[in-house]
């Protein structure tokens, strides 16, 4: 997990902004060096009271009034219309959580929204309803920095997530297990924790739920609700979606589950040792502190590590180089974000199952780097590098460093960028494919 000596103070620093951030915008490195680590720290996970101007500037899309499946004597067209207005809709809200994640002020709620959205990871594709998709990321936001049996709770009637793991066909009689199987899989406690038997009950605790289309809710319908009792992981009694998630998180495994999940996506592909686990366990405590969960993560010693290093998913990688750029998605041609995201491999509100997306090297595919090479001369012939081409030719290989944040270029790295100094936006491309922006170092 952690190789020899640790990082510098600087170093880590930036892996804070990257980590629990999204990344620096220009100047904000610095002053966070000059503020150091702890303060940092406690600015991003306890960001300032009042809306965020970022936030503000970027208010959700409208998409009108739901749209209920067709019935059976609608037509091919109609299906067809309908898909495609679907479609619309779903690229916009993906390119308005782009923005927002590109704009907001404090950037640590839009990290673990991120976050969250590929812990319970729920695809547009099959849910169709971009309101729906909103309103689950919505909750990430409001719910997803505090207690984790809150946001367990609104997950498992959550409209888009009754869909997607077909939860609103769970009935009385003839429960569906999908969305029990998962939430203990993927979402509570992991394999070998739970066994077949604790999977048919927690199905039948979790019957009755019907997700209504025309209002964009989910509600109980009491007839379709086994009343019990049933029996899950040794607790018998009338169980029902609220008391299911107090079970679940009840057991030893799912504080541990939890904290290597979020260090394996914060910190290092390899899970921390006994000891970090230990301290991580008792931050999270009984009331299940998210927050307090990723304030010991970067306060351990293995986010110091050398080895520690990231590949960053796709998302964040692009997400960093707006804000460095101070562009919104929004600003580039529709076709190429979306060409990019695709062939990057990650759209956002489209995960490719249940499990989300892998994290680290399956990102560093030759031909995800070609798409990031064309991506990056789209934005850095559309951002703001007007530092980088201000400068003398000499000084713009550290002009470029510090518009993206990064302390400094390895040799290797400015020996490569050093033939395009007479080419600000050329050079600014090139480093934004270097191993010193891809990667989390």
């Amino acid at each position: 997990m952690t190789g020899s000596g640790e990082i510098s103070d600087k170093e880590a620093v930036r892996r804070l902004l990257e980590r629990l951030g999204l990344g620096p915008r220009p100047g904000e490195l610095q002053r966070a060096i000059a503020d150091g680590f702890d303060t940092t720290l406690a600015g991003l996970t306890s960001p300032a009271p009042g809306p965020d101007a970022g936030a503000l500037a970027t208010p959700p899309p409208q998409f009108g009034p739901p749209t209920p499946p067709l019935g059976r004597n609608t037509t091919i067209e109609q299906r067809r219309a309908q898909l495609r207005a679907q479609a619309v809709a779903a690229t916009q809200l993906g390119v308005w959580w782009l923005d927002r994640l590109a704009a907001v002020e404090s950037p640590f709620t839009e990290r673990m929204t991120w976050f969250w959205h590929g812990h319970f990871a729920t695809s547009v594709r099959k849910v169709r309803e971009a309101q729906l998709m909103y309103q689950q990321n919505d909750t990430f936001r409001r719910l997803g920095r505090g207690d984790f049996r809150i946001l367990a709770q609104a997950m498992l009637v959550d409209p888009a997530m009754l869909i997607w793991l077909d939860g609103g066909g769970n009935r009385v009689g003839k429960p569906n297990e999908n969305l029990a199987r998962e939430f203990m899989e993927l979402f509570a406690l992991g394999v070998g924790n739970y066994s077949e038997t604790d999977v048919r009950q927690a199905a039948r605790a979790l019957t009755g739920w019907r997700v209504d289309y025309r209002a964009d809710q989910a509600s109980l319908v009491a007839r379709a609700h086994d009343k019990g009792p049933e029996t899950v992981l040794g607790t018998t009694g009338a169980l029902d979606a609220s008391t299911l998630v107090d079970v679940v998180l009840s057991q030893p495994a799912s504080p541990k589950f939890l904290a290597r999940r979020v260090w394996t996506r914060f910190v290092s592909d390899s899970p921390p040792d006994p000891a970090t686990l230990n301290r991580l366990v008792n931050a999270y405590g009984p009331g299940r502190d998210i927050t307090a969960l990723l304030t010991e993560v970067a306060r351990s010693p293995g986010f110091r590590a050398p080895a520690s290093a990231m590949v960053k998913e796709p998302v964040l990688w692009l997400v960093t180089t707006l804000r460095a750029l101070q562009l919104p998605a929004s600003k580039l041609p529709a076709q190429a974000l979306q060409s990019a995201l695709l062939g990057m491999g990650q759209v956002p509100f489209a995960p490719p199952n249940v499990g989300g997306w892998p994290s680290g090297v399956p990102w560093l595919t030759t031909a995800a780097a070609l798409t990031r090479l064309r991506v990056a001369q789209t934005l850095a012939s559309t951002g703001n590098i007007a530092t980088v081409s201000a400068a003398s030719p000499s000084g713009r290989i550290d002009a470029t460093a510090a518009l993206l944040g990064i302390t400094s270029f390895t040799d290797r790295t400015a020996g490569a960028l050093r033939p395009l100094i007479n080419q600000p936006a050329q050079l600014v491309a090139l480093a934004l494919t270097s191993p010193e922006h891809t990667v989390s170092a």
